[in-house]
């Protein structure tokens, strides 16, 4: 028997409630499909916003310096488009945000040209950012995408610190570093010092000559350089090498860290330089023979035989009469996602 609501007694008021309910889901619809809309119509547009890093007002300073045509967006676009074409050193932040460290991957997302002035071998580094980031990833690599392209201005002004290959912004800099920076690696090295002290006693009394391991010049007797283990010199000393391996943050994989026995006669004295690169810092451990001193950034300082010294030698630095083992540790600020991306950078192998 087929039933149907005519045959139901429903009071009108019953009636009424059902219209009622189906207009309520009718309003719903239609509020439902007018905010997709406006969702779908604010999406930010490619190439000209990133969330999280172009703010609002960041963006209203940049559609006035645009042009007169501020009040509407094809305006503003079609003077951003055409600034792309004529600058070669596009920023998409405003002074402020620049100044405040924010904004360091901007100048990848509008797709601006690396500075022209730059030098051959910061053109270099940048290609081997572009190729970590294509096989990885750009996180975490603001620091050093911002570093590379202020390496120019940084390397036209005199500084106290100016580190002559690459500056890390941002970081934490002193002349000398407190031993809680690398608490672990500095207890490993005195631990080992007898024995360290041991084996370059013995290759320092076969004498100083090239064929025996020692580079002439600085006199130095290398376990490590540039990133790249010096087989024959590790084997006459192997408990220091099984030391610097033993260490948490040597760098020991690309061409920033080296390790070995420096010796600098009495009377001596290595002139006012600068160290490559702020991202390390240097760990001075051995017999320190009398008038030995170092001076970092214009503060002098004795060693301490049996002691570790941490130095950042990006400040400029003088050293007078020193016999010493130096080993490169990564400055403690230098995130483990930016040391990866400086190991493919300064890779002994590109």
């Amino acid at each position: 028997m087929h039933w149907s609501m005519n045959t139901l007694p429903l009071t009108p008021y019953m009636e009424l409630g059902v219209q009622s309910l189906s207009g309520l889901l009718w309003t719903l619809l239609l509020l439902f499909l007018w905010h997709c809309y406006r969702m779908g119509s604010d999406l930010p547009i490619p190439g000209h916003a990133h969330a999280g890093k172009l703010k609002s007002s960041s963006r209203r300073s940049m559609m006035s310096r645009s042009g007169s045509c501020i009040g509407t967006k094809c305006s503003a676009r079609s003077k951003l488009s055409r600034s792309d074409q004529i600058s070669p050193f596009i920023s998409m932040e405003t002074v402020e945000d620049d100044e405040q460290g924010q904004g360091y991957l901007t100048p990848v997302l509008s797709h601006a040209l690396f500075p022209a002035q730059a030098s051959a071998e910061a053109k270099k580094l940048y290609t081997a950012l572009q190729q970590y980031a294509k096989r990885y990833s750009w996180v975490g690599m603001g620091r050093i995408h911002k570093g590379l392209r202020e390496q120019v201005r940084l390397n036209d002004h005199s500084a106290i610190q100016k580190p002559h290959l690459f500056f890390l912004p941002d970081v934490p800099s002193v002349p000398f570093f407190p031993r809680d920076a690398h608490r672990h690696d500095i207890e490993v090295l005195e631990a080992n010092y007898p024995a360290i002290l041991a084996e370059f006693q013995a290759v320092y009394q076969k004498g100083i000559d090239s064929k025996l391991g020692w580079t002439c010049g600085q006199a130095v007797f290398p376990l490590y350089s540039a990133g790249v283990s010096v087989a024959g010199n590790c084997r006459a000393c192997p408990c220091t090498y099984r030391t610097l391996l033993s260490l948490r943050t040597f760098i020991n994989s690309n061409s920033l860290g080296s390790a070995g026995f420096w010796l600098l006669g009495p009377g001596a004295t290595l002139g006012s330089t600068y160290g490559p690169t702020n991202t390390r810092l240097r760990c001075h451990l051995l017999q320190t023979p009398p008038l030995c001193e170092l001076v970092v950034g214009g503060e002098p300082q004795c060693w301490s035989e049996g002691h570790c010294l941490l130095v950042d030698d990006s400040f400029l630095h003088t050293v007078s009469h020193k016999v010493i083992l130096s080993v490169d540790l990564w400055h403690p600020n230098v995130a483990a996602a930016e040391r990866q991306a400086l190991d493919f950078m300064f890779s002994p192998e590109l």
